[in-house]
Order: C-alpha cells, then structure tokens, then sequence
C-alpha cells in the first residue's frame, strides 16, 4: 500500500521535524505500507515561515493548488490514499470531489477519533491565527458541538523547531496549555499542526494528568489505510452529488486549470511545484 503524505511546510527546510516525521510514520505504518513525505516546493513562503500565509485568508487558499496538484499527481501514479497532513485540512473538499483514491484530512480525521474517546474535545496548537478557520472546518464537518476549547501553546514555530534539540520547555508549555483546555472543559486533547504533533509522539505523550492526546498524524495514517483497504475492496468513496461532493468531467477540469495555471497544469504536479520534496518512508 502506498501512500502520499502532503505536508503545509517544505520539508527539507526543517529537517529536524522531516526526520521525526519519517521515524513516527515508519512506526506507525502497517507492515506493507509505504508512507512517501511530499512537502511544499522550495520558496512557497517568502516571509516569516509558515504562519504569516496562514494568518491571511487569500494566502491560504492560493496554496491550495499544490495540494490540488499533489492529489491528482497521486492518483495518476497510482497511490492507494492521499493524506492531507495539516490541521487546517487544506483543500480537503475541494480534492475529494476530483480524486477518486480516498482523501484523508488530519484536523477531520484526528477530531473524529477524538470523539471516541470522549465527548469535549480540546486543541492545543501554537498558531493562533489558525482558530477562525478550524472552527469552521469543524462547523461545516459537523463537529462544532463536540470541540471545546482551542487554547494556544506559548511558543513560536521557531521554538517548536528548537525543542527537537532540547524538549523540556516545549513539554512544560504544552502541558500548561491542555492544563488550561481541561480547565475548560476538554476531555481529550487534539495536538494542532504536525510538528507540534511529531514532537509529542517522539516524546512519548499520550496522556496529560488523566486526559488523552490523540496522535493526530498516526489517527490520520491509520485512517488512510483503513480507508484504502476498503476502496480496494468495494470502491468505497464520498457521495458523488451536489456542489460539495460531485466529481466535474476530468476534460473540463483539466481546461480550467491549464487556463489559470499554463499548459501541462491540467494533468497533476508532475512537472510542477508540489510534486518534489518526496521522501519515502
């Protein structure tokens, strides 16, 4: 089994969280399944990195069209799932109603976990401006009554970088933040963004006081998997009706997009930002 992971970050610019990252997923993976790390293309964030794009609504969704491209790379190539590694669960409905391979988002998978675990669910992440659009997300998925609070961890993407090398500030502000989310209210916490996540799991925490982290990347994989199992099995993929969920004619998807993008942009990142930064894992 073979599946693409799309990361919101370009990996080889961050190689202490690449390099946790591939430990986690090869320890996560089922035997026989072969997770390929995809990253942004080199130069998608000019200014300070990630967050300021993140912060800005228009910024957001031009980058979306990497992971669009990396979808239809994905299926072209014959990839069993494709899985949307960030919270912000970028271009999710968009790719799904355009790949027929499953799509598998973590902010949507990792909650939906959560909520098997408990009934108030809260997300620790280090990005403040990411609040508005995962509340959102959870609204439009219908997990709006079950995501509690949404509290931030004191602590820079630089400083998450950093801890890698030394992980006693990072733990001591990550458990004072779900401290405050179960103060709250939370019975479960969801780590937000994938190096906050990686970190945790390669620290071993899965439990603050007596509630549970969830591990948000390898909730995501195994769902990738379940999820490519079955449409093996039976084609088992999202409904085909509708504005949210109808899959276009790929002859008008392909006019469309080499109409905003350029020639050769109609058939998937090949060619194209997105499609490098792989590493197999």
């Amino acid at each position: 089994m073979r599946i693409w992971h799309q990361s919101f970050t370009v990996l080889d610019d961050v190689p202490h969280y690449r390099d946790a990252l591939k430990r986690h997923l090869t320890a996560a993976a089922r035997t026989g399944t072969t997770v390929e790390l995809h990253g942004m293309a080199p130069g998608t964030y000019p200014s300070a990195y990630p967050g300021t794009h993140i912060g800005h609504l228009y910024l957001t969704n031009l980058h979306k069209e990497q992971f669009v491209r990396a979808a239809l790379t994905a299926e072209e190539q014959g990839y069993d799932a494709f899985f949307i590694a960030t919270i912000p669960d970028t271009a999710f409905e968009e790719i799904r109603t355009l790949v027929d391979i499953p799509v598998v988002a973590f902010g949507n998978a990792s909650v939906a976990y959560a909520a098997t675990l408990g009934s108030r669910i809260g997300i620790v992440n280090f990005i403040a401006d990411l609040e508005p659009q995962l509340r959102r997300n959870m609204a439009t998925y219908g997990f709006d009554r079950l995501v509690g609070p949404i509290v931030q961890v004191e602590r820079e993407f630089t400083d998450v970088m950093a801890a890698y090398a030394d992980p006693g500030p990072l733990l001591q502000a990550f458990r004072t933040a779900a401290r405050k989310a179960i103060a709250l209210g939370a019975d479960v916490i969801v780590p937000g963004e994938g190096p906050l996540n990686v970190f945790l799991a390669d620290q071993g925490v899965s439990r603050v006081d007596d509630v549970p982290v969830i591990d948000s990347l390898g909730t995501g994989l195994a769902l990738a998997e379940v999820r490519a199992e079955a449409w093996r099995r039976t084609g088992l993929h999202p409904a085909r009706t509708g504005l949210y969920f109808s899959r276009p004619d790929a002859a008008l998807v392909k006019a469309a997009r080499e109409f905003y993008y350029g020639a050769g942009a109609g058939a998937g990142a090949g060619a194209g930002a997105g499609a490098g930064d792989g590493h197999d894992v």
